[in-house]
């Protein structure tokens, strides 16, 4: 039975050292600030859910660009990219064209409504990203981002 006076010395720091070497822990880490920082800069001011916004770039750099495209591209199921779709139609940003050529085939593109969206998050983006990474030198972000691509481009397990 312990006493009363006897006090267990609580570290001031929780020490993460069994997570220093998982790339996931990293990412996860960074992905606090950076979900703030686009929820402050893009998200809550223009209601834009992060796949939104992703969607309507690719669409917006990537003109008449599939849905099959679109769901290689974003590694979800031809399902999930439906869904996806059909949420982002439903707020009249972006349209589905069939093709003149192949019927089974669907452009996507987006609306008035959808570029004048997409116009204003790829500059609310800009300086978002600026105040996330202001820490950083040009080439550490260089550098960070062509890491982080890597890492992205061999994904397959």
């Amino acid at each position: 039975m312990s006493d009363n006076n006897d006090k267990v010395d609580v570290p001031t720091v929780v020490d993460q050292s069994c997570l220093q070497h998982l790339l996931g822990y990293h990412m996860a880490k960074a992905d606090v600030p950076a979900k703030a920082a686009y929820y402050k800069y893009i998200g809550d001011p223009l209601t834009l859910r992060h796949v939104e916004f992703t969607i309507l770039m690719l669409v917006k750099s990537n003109p008449a660009v599939t849905q099959k495209q679109l769901a290689q591209t974003l590694a979800v199921s031809a399902a999930n990219i439906t869904i996806l779709l059909d949420r982002v139609v439903e707020k009249g940003w972006i349209e589905r064209v069939r093709s003149d050529s192949d019927r089974r085939m669907q452009h996507i593109h987006l609306t008035t409504a959808g570029e004048k969206l997409a116009e204003q998050a790829y500059q609310l983006s800009l300086t978002c990203e600026r105040e996330m990474l202001k820490h950083l030198t040009v080439g550490e972000r260089t550098m960070l981002l062509e890491l982080l691509d890597k890492v992205a481009r061999h994904r397959r397990v």
